[in-house]
């Protein structure tokens, strides 16, 4: 038998954070039938995902070749960003030369090989940190949906 604790952890494992965010891309897809129309429409929402500065240059970070959300984003380049991702959640991502080993915003985390204390520290910080990219890139893709929504009148 389940008990509440265990329900609870499970409803904020790694699993279902991707699979949320992978239902609400696909949500998002269905509903925007016209992606061109979100062209030049700006996101309004504040809480857009941030990216790494260099002294006022921003830098933005890429995946599969589309920048990351930045304030200059309009809301077709998240609708392509959010299914690259989705993509690359669910087939997986190129390693070597299709990728950098450095990300922008990403810090390294050292470690000495062979030290599982430091392998653990490691898989803990990138898991509370996916968890809480996850997070955002969901409720980006649920705030797209809505938009869309709007921007073509529909009213539910």
């Amino acid at each position: 038998m389940m008990q509440i604790s265990d329900s609870y952890n499970q409803k904020n494992s790694l699993f279902n954070a991707m699979n949320r965010f992978i239902d609400a891309v696909k949500n998002m897809d269905q509903t925007v039938m016209v992606p061109s129309l979100l062209r030049d429409v700006p996101l309004e929402d504040n809480g857009d995902v941030k990216v790494a500065k260099s002294g006022d240059e921003v830098i933005p970070a890429t995946a599969n070749g589309t920048a990351y959300f930045h304030q200059d984003a309009d809301m077709y380049s998240s609708y392509i960003l959010l299914k690259s991702i989705r993509h690359d959640i669910e087939w997986g991502v190129l390693q070597g030369e299709g990728r950098s080993k450095e990300r922008v915003g990403v810090t390294e985390v050292s470690r000495v090989d062979g030290e599982d204390d430091d392998l653990e520290k490691l898989f803990h910080y990138h898991l509370n940190g996916l968890h809480a990219v996850l997070s955002k890139l969901t409720h980006k893709a649920n705030l797209l949906t809505t938009r869309y929504k709007m921007e073509i009148g529909c009213r539910n």
